[in-house]
């Protein structure tokens, strides 16, 4: 039965699903697949451009700075 629910709960990314399908529904000698797979790596270099900067944009800010302090409260 857990094996069955973790089955079911499993998500997939539509665009790779996507591409998954398409690969299933035709062959994958063609020049179309070939473009298929270099848009694959380009939208992979795409998100990681996006990692990349937010990295570099947290870098710049530094550390958090120390405005507030936590305190203990204690509770009846």
């Amino acid at each position: 039965m857990a094996k069955e629910k973790d089955k079911k709960e499993m998500a997939y990314c539509p665009v790779g699903r996507f591409f998954l399908d398409l690969e299933k529904a035709s062959g994958k000698k063609s020049k179309f697949f070939d473009h298929l797979n270099q848009s694959r790596v380009e939208f992979l270099k795409a998100i990681r451009s996006l990692v990349d900067e937010k990295i570099e944009n947290l870098e710049k800010k530094g550390p958090a700075r120390g405005g507030k302090r936590v305190s203990k409260i204690k509770v009846e």
